[in-house]
């Protein structure tokens, strides 16, 4: 599965997430997955990169090839999902319907200090029924060796519908 991976955390702080993409093995496992470029969104958060990258660097190239880039936010990230060829992303409802809606390979990172873990719930969910995989941050490398697209069942679009008439049932309609 050649391409490109676009790896984001949304406009919040998700730093365990980006450590876990700021190491060699990650880098590594993308390089024996066939991929040549990583684009990562790293959002509100923290931790600066520094592993993969030089102190005050934005991208780099490792000298496997594979081209990498830092950036905080993205003017719009339905471009760059729709360039990737895998989008690692945490939880985020919006971002993971976004995707999916794409029809791309998913893999879903909760972040776990977010709301009682709501992401969990729906990326667990998403999962059991095959649209995408779950990881965490720690076993996010793992997620990137092991993944199947193969496996993967397209997300049928749904319909507003369902939507309206929940709205109308609690507004007493």
């Amino acid at each position: 599965m050649p391409g490109h991976v676009l790896v984001t955390v949304g406009s919040t702080k998700f730093d365990q997430l980006i450590q876990a993409v700021d190491t060699e093995a990650f880098a590594a496992a993308l390089h024996e997955r066939g991929f040549d470029s990583l684009l990562v969104q790293r959002g509100n958060g923290e931790y600066i990169p520094h592993v993969l990258l030089h102190k005050g660097q934005d991208e780099a190239q490792l000298s496997s090839g594979l081209k990498i880039e830092f950036v905080q936010y993205l003017p719009s990230m339905h471009t760059y999902m729709e360039a990737a060829d895998l989008i690692i992303s945490h939880a985020g409802s919006g971002s993971l319907f976004e995707a999916l809606s794409l029809n791309k390979p998913i893999i879903a990172v909760p972040n776990a200090i977010l709301m009682a873990n709501h992401q969990e719930e729906l990326a667990m969910h998403l999962d059991r029924l095959g649209h995408l995989v779950s990881a965490t941050p720690e076993t996010l490398v793992q997620a990137v060796r092991k993944l199947d697209v193969s496996r993967l069942k397209p997300y049928p679009k749904g319909s507003p519908q369902g939507i309206a008439d929940a709205i109308h049932r609690l507004m007493g309609f």
